[in-house]
């Protein structure tokens, strides 16, 4: 693992002000957002965060944008228990970036709000954000997005005496039997929420 420097801390600050303004400011307001004295160390921080990956230029050679590390998080060495606590240990730290971990087929996924309270029993909320490949080739057992007699629902795929059907994840609302189409958009590979 690198050990921590000031680049670290102004990597941190480039990420707040991206998450404020959607962009990687110029030289010039690099330098004077870090409290550097010349436009020349703001040149070469971006080079040494660039020879890392976290940023790059672009085509035309006029402006940052985020490279690939860019949004890595930390993600912690260690599980954190959700029942009886135990010692803390020193644990390290490797990066994450969150669409690598989540999408494996980039021009085939999408993110689709959850509205809702029929799934809330498989951990699945009103609010969430559902990350779905695109597949029309989902198998019983698959939380799957579909066109069922043209609606659509996120629900679990099953087979009932040898037909397909939608299961909600709620003791309230019914299987789902199609009258007519049943159509799969999607495969739910991940969720996404908010507290």
């Amino acid at each position: 693992m690198r050990t921590p420097n000031r680049d670290d801390e102004h990597l941190q600050s480039l990420r707040d002000y991206y998450a404020s303004n959607r962009r990687i400011p110029s030289l010039q307001r690099i330098a004077a957002l870090l409290g550097f004295s010349s436009r020349s160390a703001a040149v070469k921080l971006m080079g040494r965060l660039a020879d890392e990956g976290f940023v790059e230029r672009t085509v035309d050679d006029d402006a940052w944008i985020p490279g690939s590390r860019f949004f890595a998080r930390p993600m912690i060495d260690a599980s954190v228990p959700a029942g009886v606590p135990v010692s803390a240990i020193d644990v390290g730290s490797q990066p994450l970036v969150f669409d690598e971990y989540l999408v494996k087929k980039p021009n085939e996924t999408f993110v689709i709000p959850i509205k809702g309270d029929s799934m809330i029993e498989a951990g699945i909320f009103d609010g969430d954000l559902a990350v779905v490949e695109r597949s029309s080739k989902a198998k019983a057992g698959d939380f799957v997005i579909a066109n069922v007699d043209n609606e659509f629902t996120l629900k679990e795929l099953v087979r009932e005496r040898g037909q397909y059907a939608l299961k909600p994840h709620n003791q309230k609302y019914p299987l789902i039997h199609p009258q007519g189409s049943l159509q799969v958009i999607g495969i739910l590979v991940g969720l996404v929420r908010r507290y």
